[in-house]
């Protein structure tokens, strides 16, 4: 209890989570006469650095980074305006397939909600479209990210649990789908009973060239290569992070002509920046986790939840209710790398796949980033669009109505996550 309370202490004082962690393990090692074990604090921080699968951390980063200076966003707009634009309130339709297929690259559902955010709301607005129901379309499908492969916390997630990513970024594409089309029937209710402006529509060529839908379609090449170079077995995830990155960049400098080299230092230099930040994280976790097994902490953990209940589907959502709580006060990868590591046991011993449970409770942590009080998710759209949080939360309300529905369907039945891997050999 007193490690507990001097983590929240540090937290909301405003402290890095990683200097928190570091501190909370000291506290804990010296509250349980545990403090000659102090000295061997920086071989495990060094040692959760070793693994080459924390290589694909990076790397997908730079794929995202590239893909963002290189032109994407206006070059997927235009392609899924193609796709629906023609459609009653086509914007609204245009903007979630957006979010689908840019979630595909970026991988980082802050990422998106802040590249879309200044892109799509101001454009539906322009159309007709309320600001509160353009800013809940651009938040509900910028939590497609991390979902949707390849997915930066289904990566974080299988390095942590030591379960293989090629099979987590499979389990994503099934639920993935289930979201985007839970989303889409919002939207379409939208417009059936509210109504759609007139111009809703979004502003698509009579007449487009061939060269120009290719260009288009240029963006798709790098998930499509990845997934189905893991799927194969060709390439292992680091691999291809590798060749994602090398496409990125070739395409942004040769064929959309948008990156130049004097924009590579600062790319680079964005890119070890954040990784760093992961990184540490998962080594300061990896730590804690390490602290707590000489008090048997996760098997107390196991104890506890079997004395609450023995079934698994009870299980799953007592775990989502505990994620979405911490998500609102916590950064989604920041709670992934904590409690992995304490939960995962428990699951196992529930007889629950790691593979479903890391799809499990990688939505859990979605949630979080659009639920108030701290839903930084919100925040980015608050800031762009000049909007409340009350007016954007009600707005968002239908389409996390639509989340949790999926969620529970996810949760209790675990082929829709698990079928697709097992299909294509990854299992």
């Amino acid at each position: 209890m007193i490690t507990l309370a001097v983590f929240f202490i540090f937290l909301f004082m405003g402290l890095p989570i990683l200097i928190t962690l570091l501190i909370g393990t000291l506290v804990f090692l010296h509250q349980t006469d545990l403090s000659m074990l102090t000295g061997s604090l920086p071989l495990q921080l060094y040692g959760s650095l070793e693994k080459s699968g924390l290589l694909a951390i990076p790397l997908f980063m730079m794929v995202g980074e590239l893909m963002n200076r290189g032109g994407l966003t206006d070059r997927l707009i235009s392609l899924a305006s193609l796709m629906v634009g023609r459609l009653n309130g086509g914007l609204a339709y245009v903007n979630l397939l957006t979010n689908a297929i840019t979630s595909s690259i970026l991988g980082s559902a802050l990422a998106q909600i802040a590249v879309m955010s200044r892109v799509m709301i101001p454009a539906m607005e322009k159309k007709g479209f309320k600001r509160d129901f353009s800013s809940a379309v651009t938040v509900s499908g910028g939590l497609l990210g991390p979902i949707i492969p390849p997915s930066m916390i289904m990566i974080i997630y299988g390095v942590i649990a030591f379960q293989p990513v090629g099979a987590l970024f499979m389990a994503g594409i099934i639920p993935g789908i289930l979201i985007i089309f839970g989303f889409a029937i919002i939207i379409f209710l939208t417009g059936l009973f509210c109504g759609f402006p007139r111009e809703g529509q979004a502003d698509v060529p009579k007449q487009i060239s061939p060269s120009e839908i290719l260009k288009d379609l240029v963006p798709l090449s790098i998930p499509m290569i990845i997934i189905s170079g893991i799927a194969a077995g060709v390439m292992t995830p680091t691999e291809a992070g590798a060749i994602g990155a090398l496409l990125a960049l070739l395409i942004g400098k040769l064929i959309y002509k948008s990156i130049t080299w004097s924009e590579m230092p600062d790319v680079l230099f964005r890119v070890a920046l954040n990784a760093a930040m992961i990184t540490g994280l998962i080594a300061s976790a990896t730590m804690f986790g390490w602290a707590l097994s000489f008090q048997e902490v996760p098997d107390r953990v196991v104890e506890l939840i079997n004395g609450l209940t023995d079934s698994p589907l009870m299980f799953l959502l007592l775990i989502n209710l505990l994620i979405i709580v911490l998500g609102m006060f916590l950064e989604s990868m920041s709670i992934l790398i904590v409690m992995v590591p304490i939960l995962l046991p428990a699951a196992l011993a529930m007889g629950i796949d790691p593979i479903h449970f890391g799809i499990v409770i990688s939505l859990a942590t979605l949630v979080g980033l659009v639920t108030p009080p701290l839903g930084p998710g919100l925040f980015l759209v608050m800031a762009t669009t000049d909007i409340s949080m009350s007016a954007l939360f009600k707005a968002m309300l239908p389409f996390l109505l639509v989340m949790f529905l999926c969620m529970a369907l996810i949760n209790a039945l675990p082929f829709l996550s698990l079928w697709l891997p097992s299909a294509v050999g990854l299992m």
